[in-house]
């Protein structure tokens, strides 16, 4: 495993246990139980982790997988996964963050435009999304097959959710999306 490959590992471990630890936060703030299968990140992260380990498992093979990009490819896909975890690490957080507050004060959902929000609709998804075309890239082309099951189902999530928000929110975020991209700051 290269450098890159490892600190790409460091990165997605680096959310997964992020993740884990404000599931538990949320769970000790509102008394709710934690539902972990239904945490897609987890869920990408587990998938993930599989995919590593069979790549390091793997490791005559391995070769087989691993694109010959040199460094400046190498260290430019690690940097969209490095974007892409920071962009999902910032958007759970900022989320948790409302839901603090709106459980603190008992205040209904507001529509959140700030932070990486203002950046995407999407933050969570887009930088899932990143992350693993950078991990392709910088790491293993075994980094596609994750990219390839959970991109559009992120995709399809991101539009059911787009249709409750126009239900709930309907000229604010009507708005909001005419001025925002989906899922990747000024391309989609």
């Amino acid at each position: 495993m290269t450098i890159y490959g490892g600190l790409t590992f460091a990165l997605w471990l680096a959310l997964i246990a992020y993740w884990a630890l404000s599931a538990q936060g949320l769970k000790r703030r509102t008394g709710r139980r934690w539902l972990w299968w239904r945490e897609i990140a987890v869920r990408l992260g587990i998938f993930s982790l599989v995919v590593l380990a069979l790549q390091v498992g793997a490791s005559p093979q391995v070769a087989l997988y691993t694109l010959d990009q040199g460094m400046l490819l190498s260290l430019l896909g690690l940097m969209l996964c490095v974007s892409g975890i920071a962009l999902a690490i910032l958007a759970r957080a900022r989320l948790d963050h409302t839901r603090q507050v709106a459980d603190l004060d008992g205040k209904s959902s507001e529509l959140l435009t700030t932070g990486p929000y203002a950046l995407v609709r999407h933050p969570l998804y887009g930088g899932l999304l990143l992350a693993m075309l950078g991990s392709a890239i910088s790491q293993s082309l075994l980094w596609l097959l994750p990219l390839v099951v959970y991109g559009p189902l992120l995709f399809l999530s991101a539009r059911r959710e787009e249709s409750q928000l126009l239900e709930q929110f309907s000229d604010g975020y009507a708005a909001y999306r005419r001025r925002t991209k989906m899922l990747l700051p000024f391309l989609l």
